[in-house]
């Protein structure tokens, strides 16, 4: 029988999603933990890997076990073997077909940037901090120009697997809540750091250092080595993938 899970996890501890090793993955986490209550190894497909220090709040993940075991059992079995810094918070059958990664039809992350003259301390694990200030309607202006399906190489890691850099941006809005600025973004997928690549050209304009045209300029000219930096990974959290309503998922996770 094949399941489905919502995941969430305070990624600092961690060396990102995917198992690499010895390092302390989510990935391998969730395996021992599942593979504890299942009483076989069990291996787990997400609907997107998030990086080294990146969070989430709803990753999804199917796996498959003939293990009988209430969807309440795999949830709590679970979560007593996980760290404090991960958790499952749903668990549910779906039909064979299912695919964490393949039915997903969209991907949702925000960055938090923390935009005051003092550090962070309470949020330090979980926000990017910006001292000088931020104009969040030019970096939202600017980020306009972004939105369909377009060549997203400017905002590609040079690490990046993917057979090509076109994807379909949704959403890309930057607003101001209090002292915090938050980018939001949505696309059917992404390439390796191409959030906190587009964050990173963000910067730069809100801070009036580059003209709200920059930004196209940039998606123009397909050129990593002068847009701007890979912006840090704390401030990143993975909202989590939409499927469609035939799949049967929490409401969360639902076109």
């Amino acid at each position: 029988m094949r399941y489905a899970l919502g995941i969430e996890y305070d990624g600092t501890d961690f060396c990102g999603w995917q198992r690499l090793g010895d390092n302390p993955s989510l990935q391998a986490a969730l395996e021992a933990a599942l593979a504890f209550v299942a009483g076989h190894r069990v291996d787990v497909t997400c609907a997107g890997r998030t990086d080294r220090g990146v969070h989430g709040l709803c990753q999804v993940v199917h796996f498959d076990s003939q293990s009988e075991r209430s969807d309440y059992g795999w949830m709590m079995g679970a979560n007593s073997r996980l760290p404090r810094s991960m958790a499952v918070r749903w668990c549910q059958p779906v039909a064979d077909a299912f695919s964490a990664r393949f039915s997903a039809r969209a991907r949702r992350y925000r960055y938090r940037i923390l935009n005051r003259r003092v550090r962070p301390a309470l949020d330090a694990r979980f926000v990017a901090w910006e001292r000088r200030p931020l104009d969040a309607d030019a970096m939202h202006a600017a980020a306009q120009a972004l939105l369909g399906e377009r060549d997203f190489s400017a905002f590609r890691s040079s690490q990046c697997q993917a057979s090509h850099a076109r994807r379909d941006l949704q959403r890309l809005d930057v607003q101001r809540c209090g002292e915090e600025i938050h980018v939001d973004v949505r696309a059917n997928a992404f390439l390796h750091h191409m959030v906190r690549n587009l964050v990173g050209s963000l910067l730069p304009i809100g801070r009036g250092e580059r003209p709200v045209s920059w930004l196209a300029e940039l998606l123009d000219g397909r050129d990593r080595t002068v847009a701007g930096p890979t912006a840090l990974p704390q401030g990143l959290l993975f909202i989590g993938p939409l499927y469609p309503r035939e799949c049967g998922l929490p409401a969360e996770v639902t076109l």
